[in-house]
Parts: structure tokens; C-alpha cells; sequence
């Protein structure tokens, strides 16, 4: 069915009357005198009123010029195998000059949630090399675990070292599916770079949605993501790490189009149901009872001035299983990667470590490291109101034992094996 005229334009909305035999979630094709057609997705229908989310932005449309023509399903993504070691832009269209991927399987990106009765508890580690995050706050596959950073800290390189270095057992299938929304030119190129310089970019899948392209091109991005990782690991047997950056993008794209719908608005201005839109994108992680497969996220943040109470990772710590926390102070230092790991957690490495996954001995020695290092604080915060000569022998050893820790076992300039890893924690405690 095809419409020949827009009641109003508003922002990234399109607002038409007079509609009827159409469905929410389903795409649209907008038309334009001299212009090529655009994208959009119905986003909310009342009566024979609807609401057009436009991917590519209303620059250029007018009401009265502009057709509406409904489609009749929602936005899909072909599917196969050979989409690994392609990138796409933020609507999945090829942005590598391979062309399109032409399969008979296609998938809708909105996902239907998965009944909690087939989830299977995560266990078993991703190895990703850094130790902080394998000995200390380990990833374990079908975790979402969010990365908390700020403006200036490294988190596009981490999120770029972890997508190279991580792995799983030899004889089992990995893949990594990456989204990045609202990033400029140079960090593009510096993510592809990264990729295909690793001599693993032929199990990598991108998608990358650049700051200078529409805000509600972002809201479909991850999906789009999540959609490739699901069908790699529940049809094909994958276990699939999607890393995404950065969130705050994407929370702020919603603010944007809610701004732009006329709602009423909630803490800073979001949304009210923001908690619910991140939760349908971080649920999707997870292992699926009768599937060899998984999908493990780290979804990256910056937290707006480095506030961990600002609504973007308050509610994604609600969701998510834990978090690692970037630290200024340690990254003034030259420590790469900057994990406090204090305030970082992962909820479900208890189950994922020790005796049949990493070693015995391993969750003895993360407790170890932790509450040693938690009395280096308390030993510099003495260092600093009665200096290190009067401070006890304990103390003082407690404030080198904090040097080496975080010169020698946080700070890598290359990936370290679990084993590695162990071993060093062992012989600074």
C-alpha cells in the first residue's frame, strides 16, 4: 500500500494519517522527487495514525512530495555463513565493495525473547589476554559484560585488542561481531586497521555507524548485530563475542527520537522506557538449551562526566552481569589496559573458573590479588598523612606490592595465557 502524503515532518518522524492494514516494527520505503528512496520503520500506530522512524534522517523530504510505501514485514538481514569477514554500515548495506550477500535465509533484527526455561547457565571462560580481565573479572561465555569508560581513556583500543586476542578452545568455533555507533573517520579506520592487521578479520563481522550519519540509523545498528551473532551460534554453532561501542550513542539517539515523538521525559531527560530498550538489547546474550553455540556482549560505555549514577550505566548495571571499570588515574600512569579492578565485577566467574575450566587454584588467587590490593589503598591514603619512612613493614610492602601490580600484571604490552597469567599473580602475592 502507498500513501502520497505526510501530515508532518518532526525531527526524524514522519506522521501520517489515514492508514490501515499495517502492523508496528514493519518497514516502509519513503520516495521523493530527484532523491533516492530512504528506509524507515513504523514505530507506533494509533487508530490510523502512524509514526515513521526514518533511518536516514528527513533532510530534504516535504510533506506534500513525499510517497509512503508500506512493505509489509519488518527489517530484515540476509543471512549466511560468508558474512564473516565483511563490514557494513550501520543498516547493514556493504561498506567493503564485496556487494551484497545473497542467501535464501534472511532474519527479521526484532528479536523474540527467549523463554527462560531454554536458557542454560553460563559457564566456561572466553580467554581474551589482558590479566586483569582473565585472572580478575573473568568473561564468561553468555555474559553480557559492560566495559565503563570516559572520554580520553582507551576503551576503543581495548575494545579493539580484546575483539583480536579473544578466543575459545582450538577445537571449537569463535567469531566476533562488532557495532559501533556514533564513532568519527579516524576511528573507523582505526578499528579496520586493527581488524584486518590481526590475521583474524575472516571470523570478524563489523558494522559501523559513523557520527555524521542519522542519529536513528543507531537505533537499528546493534540489532542488526545481534540478529548476525544469534544466527552464527544457534544455526551454525558459534561462540560469538559481539563488542559494542558506544552506548551512550545509542542511549542518546533514543533521547533524540523520544524528544522528537512529544514524550514525556524521565531522569536527564531519557525516556522512561530505556531500561526496557537496553534490556531487549542485552538479553540477547546467552546460551540456548539443544544449541552448541553462545553469544557473550561487552557493550561499551562513557559514562558523561565519569558519573557512574548517570542513567546510561545505572540501568546497565541493573541488566548486565557485572562491569569493568576504566581508571583516569591509572591511565595517567601509562597503564594499559587502565582496569581499576576494585570497582569491577563479574557476577558469573565463580561458575566459570576453577577445577575443569581454568585451574584449581585460580579462585583462591583472584580473592588473594583482590584483597591485597584492596589494602594498597589504605596503605597510600596512610603514605600520604604520615609519609613512607614511619609507615609499618606490612604497609610497606603493601605499597610495592601496588607498583608491581599494576606495572607488571595489569599493564601489558602483549597477551599473556591464562597460564601466564596465574603464574604471575602467584609469584607477586
Amino acid at each position: 500500500m502507498e500513501f502520497l502524503c505526510v501530515e508532518e515532518i518532526r525531527g526524524s518522524l514522519l506522521i501520517l494519517s489515514g492508514v490501515c492494514g499495517a502492523a508496528a516494527e514493519d518497514i516502509v520505503e519513503i520516495k521523493t522527487d530527484g532523491r533516492p528512496s530512504r528506509l524507515g520503520r513504523l514505530i507506533h500506530l494509533h487508530g490510523d495514525t502512524a509514526i515513521i522512524l526514518v533511518f536516514e534522517g528527513t533532510r530534504g523530504l516535504s510533506p506534500n512530495f513525499t510517497s509512503i510505501r508500506l512493505m509489509g514485514r519488518p527489517l530484515e538481514i540476509p543471512l549466511s555463513e560468508e558474512i564473516l569477514g565483511r563490514e557494513f554500515d550501520g543498516l547493514a548495506r556493504p561498506r567493503d565493495g564485496q556487494g551484497k550477500l545473497f542467501t535464501k535465509t534472511s532474519k527479521s533484527i526484532e528479536n523474540i525473547p527467549t523463554n527462560p526455561t531454554d536458557r542454560i547457565y553460563p559457564r566456561n571462560y572466553i580467554h581474551t589476554g589482558f590479566s586483569a580481565i582473565d585472572g580478575l573479572i573473568t568473561l564468561i561465555r553468555g555474559q553480557k559484560l559492560p566495559i565503563f569508560s570516559a572520554d580520553g581513556l582507551p576503551h576503543n583500543q581495548l575494545a579493539a585488542k580484546i575483539a583480536t586476542q579473544a578466543n575459545v578452545a582450538e577445537n571449537e568455533k569463535f567469531a566476533v561481531v562488532f557495532a559501533a555507533m556514533g564513532i568519527n573517520h579516524a576511528t573507523a579506520e582505526f578499528f579496520r586497521n586493527s581488524f584486518i592487521g590481526s590475521g583474524n578479520f575472516d571470523r570478524t563481522v563489523m558494522f559501523i555507524n559513523m557520527s555524521d550519519d542519522p542519529p536513528a540509523e543507531r537505533i537499528a545498528t546493534p540489532r542488526f548485530a545481534l540478529t548476525v551473532a544469534e544466527y552464527l551460534a544457534y544455526d551454525h554453532g558459534y561462540h560469538v563475542l559481539v563488542i559494542m561501542t558506544d552506548m551512550t550513542a545509542y542511549a542518546e539517539a533514543l533521547r533524540e527520537i523520544s524528544s522528537s515523538r512529544g514524550e514525556i521525559p524521565g531522569r536527564k531527560g531519557f525516556p522512561g522506557y530505556m531500561y526496557s530498550d537496553l534490556a531487549s538489547i542485552y538479553e540477547r546474550a546467552g546460551i540456548r538449551r539443544g544449541k552448541r553455540g553462545s553469544v557473550t556482549q561487552i557493550p561499551i560505555l562513557t559514562m558523561p562526566a565519569e558519573d557512574i549514577t548517570h542513567p546510561i550505566p545505572d540501568l546497565t548495571g541493573y541488566i548486565t552481569e557485572g562491569q569493568i571499570v576504566l581508571d583516569r588515574i591509572l591511565h595517567k600512569k601509562g597503564i594499559f589496559p587502565p582496569i581499576n579492578v576494585l570497582p569491577s565485577l563479574s557476577r558469573l566467574m565463580k561458575d566459570g573458573i576453577g577445577e575443569g575450566f581454568t585451574t584449581k587454584e585460580h579462585p583462591a588467587i583472584a580473592t588473594k590479588l583482590f584483597a591485597t590490593y584492596a589494602g594498597v589503598g589504605d596503605a597510600r591514603a596512610l603514605a600520604s598523612v604520615i609519609g613512607e619512612e614511619d609507615l609499618s613493614e606490612n604497609d610497606r610492602y603493601l605499597l610495592e606490592f601496588g607498583k608491581r601490580f599494576e606495572h607488571e600484571f595489569l599493564h601489558q604490552p602483549r597477551v599473556r595465557t591464562m597460564e601466564q597469567t596465574l603464574e604471575l599473580a602467584q609469584s607477586l602475592l
